[in-house]
């Protein structure tokens, strides 16, 4: 499939074969590792569940570790996997089954920024790590690069083994500003992609720091990843009226969840989501369809392009009375064109 080109998917229900006995109301983030297992960091008893390619359950860890505020995951190129937890402050490596290896940051203690604790509005200065990271990226020579974000407003960059290079970024709307800097991902060219959230725009860096271009034909991007098409798939977040952008300003219609799809150049080429009749509450298709998305809060792509997605259904949904309880809060969407036997 060329750049460019336009990829269709298909929800694969019943994927997840969740123990008896286990629940998450919120998945915070979903990861895929080299060989095709997936670790869901839930906001829940069993923070880390990780699963088969094929939906089969293998474990859970983390229990009693994390606050209720799991935030990303990720699978760096050793096999380790990182854990950022907002509520703590710090960002954590493990070995695949839960084994601690690394703390970066001071657990439980933010970094000075003027963070009221409640709205990035309040976040008066850009301040050192932490206070409350969203997610981490891994480079190709194995640098970290940390999104600090809501109640931060940077970018940070540490070596392999946790020690601090270069930090970047303050509040505001123009070039190298973040309001709600929240995902972050390393092309394969090294450049550092940034979703800023309440910018409504994803910020592309050199991986130094230096701006070198923005996209704004997103809405509210939680995370984005590339596909090996040179794709990127972004999820975002819905906007209620009544509420708003930093950089386009009030919101007056709901504007539904999706996950968009962009070429190399930030152009949408296409949005998955938002498909059959129009629910009278939400103004768009009942998000608890699937293959539709009530709050896509993270995302996946396995090396059969197959993609995953992370939604915090409760915090977004649930919590204000918009969808029923049991709406969805994980999907596996099959890429189309391989036969249903290889999910």
């Amino acid at each position: 499939m060329a750049v460019g080109s336009v990829p269709a998917y298909a929800p694969v229900e019943g994927w997840e074969r969740l123990p008896p006995g286990f629940a998450h109301r919120d998945v915070a983030a979903v990861a895929v590792d080299a060989g095709g297992r997936v670790y869901l960091f839930c906001r829940g008893d069993h923070p880390v569940l990780v699963y088969e390619r094929d939906g089969r359950f293998v474990r859970s860890w983390g229990e009693g570790v994390f606050t209720m505020r799991a935030h990303g995951i990720t699978v760096a190129p050793d096999g380790a996997i990182w854990c950022t937890d907002d509520g703590d402050h710090t960002v954590r490596k493990f070995t695949s089954d839960g084994e601690l290896l690394l703390t970066v940051g001071t657990s439980g203690r933010p970094s000075d920024t003027g963070y009221d604790g409640k709205s990035v509005g309040s976040i008066a200065r850009g301040g050192p790590a932490f206070n409350r990271p969203t997610n981490l990226a891994v480079a190709a020579n194995g640098d970290l690069y940390v999104s600090d974000g809501y109640g931060n407003a940077r970018v940070h960059r540490f070596s392999a083994r946790g020690e601090l290079l270069a930090s970047w970024g303050e509040p505001g709307t123009g070039p190298g500003q973040f309001m709600l800097p929240h995902g972050i991902a390393v092309h394969p060219d090294g450049r550092v992609f940034v979703c800023d959230r309440e910018n409504d725009r994803i910020q592309v860096f050199s991986p130094d720091g230096e701006f070198l271009a923005e996209w704004t034909d997103v809405q509210r991007p939680t995370q984005l990843a590339f596909d090996a098409e040179g794709r990127a798939f972004v999820a975002e977040l819905c906007w209620r009226a009544g509420l708003r952008s930093f950089r386009r300003g009030p919101i007056e219609r709901h504007l539904p969840s999706r996950i968009a799809v962009c070429d190399e150049r930030g152009t949408v080429i296409a949005r998955l989501g938002d498909h059959g009749p129009r629910d009278q509450t939400w103004g768009a298709a009942d998000p608890c369809r699937p293959g539709n998305f009530c709050a896509p809060h993270g995302l996946a792509l396995d090396a059969n392009g197959d993609l995953y997605v992370a939604e915090v259904t409760w915090t977004i949904g649930v919590s204000h009375d918009l969808v029923p309880p049991d709406c969805h809060t994980f999907q596996k969407l099959r890429l189309v064109g391989r036969p249903p036997s290889s999910s």
